[in-house]
């Protein structure tokens, strides 16, 4: 009788011929996943670009960058040079996130312990649209809160996005002698020296864009050291150690000076913006406009694009 089955070199090459097709499969289904991550990443700053011009219709401004990195939202402080909070805090209402940026309302401008609290629920609260998903998974992670109006607690939600300022945040606000809000004031030197959209008591009209809202960067993709995006307190990235909700610092805000660059291993800087993904990094513009732009970008085109009246016009893509 004859027997029907594979030899064990048949077998062999069938696992060759499996093996060589998983090894070119594989790259494809990693490029897809990507392409699906970089697409989520855009439609979180197409959210955010979106909750600004909604804030700017109602408010007249772009959302402040806050009193600086010693201070958190407060919700009866309202909007503008007078919300201690960041950006971040700022969308919250247009986010469908109301009951998040009203925690901790009590009808007074002060820093009471009812605030403090709330800004410890805040703190331990993150909001999905502000994590890129190729970086790191929404949750919390080891950070600082140093809020003068907030508890400190050792796990907190970060940002991986990053308002516009330029050429600098004006003030960090962390003056330990300036505890009260009515001290955190920013002189119009400091207002006038800022060409950013979002940086320290900023309160950015439609008008002030001298270049035009589809020429003037609003928010976009930071970066982060490769190797701490979960670091432990003492190790932290730079530029990645606090608290989402915080005021203008550069956990939050950052420049256009220095080209933007993907997340590297060991390389522990911070000012610029940029990205985990290869070849690009996400900008959303004043206009809500979202594009994906390229890290070979002209640094003195990207400059220009991140100051809103220096009087030079570039619209992406190009």
């Amino acid at each position: 009788m004859k027997r029907i089955g594979f030899t064990l070199v048949e077998l062999l090459v069938v696992i060759a011929i499996i093996g060589v097709l998983m090894g070119l499969l594989l790259p494809a289904v990693q490029n897809a996943r990507e392409s699906a991550r970089q697409m989520q990443c855009g439609n979180n700053l197409k959210q955010m670009a979106t909750a600004a011009m909604s804030h700017l219709s109602m408010n007249m401004s772009y959302p402040s960058g806050g009193f600086g990195r010693g201070w958190e939202g407060d919700p009866d402080c309202g909007a503008g040079d007078t919300q201690p909070g960041g950006w971040t805090y700022s969308l919250l209402p247009f986010m469908e996130q109301t009951v998040l940026w009203d925690l901790g309302s009590d009808g007074v401008m002060s820093e009471s312990d009812g605030v403090r609290s709330a800004n410890v629920t805040r703190a331990q609260t993150p909001v999905g649209i502000f994590y890129c998903p190729s970086r790191r998974r929404a949750k919390t992670y080891p950070g600082y809160t140093h809020g003068f109006n907030s508890n400190s607690v050792s796990t907190v939600c970060k940002l991986d996005y990053a308002g516009n300022s330029a050429n600098g945040i004006g003030n960090d606000g962390y003056d330990s002698g300036r505890k009260t809000y009515s001290a955190q004031l920013a002189t119009e030197s400091q207002l006038e020296s800022c060409r950013g959209i979002v940086f320290f008591r900023s309160a950015v009209t439609s008008s002030d864009i001298y270049d035009g809202a589809s020429s003037t960067y609003l928010y976009g993709e930071k970066y982060v050291d490769a190797n701490r995006y979960e670091a432990v307190s003492g190790q932290y990235a730079a530029g990645d150690d606090h608290i989402c909700w915080t005021g203008s610092d550069d956990d939050n805000c950052r420049g256009t000076g220095s080209v933007p660059v993907q997340d590297r291993r060991g390389y522990n800087t911070s000012g610029m913006f940029g990205s985990a993904h290869t070849g690009v990094f996400g900008m959303s513009m004043a206009d809500g406009s979202v594009h994906r732009v390229n890290y070979s970008i002209d640094s003195t085109v990207h400059n220009y694009l991140g100051q809103r009246n220096d009087e030079q016009t570039f619209t992406l893509p190009f």
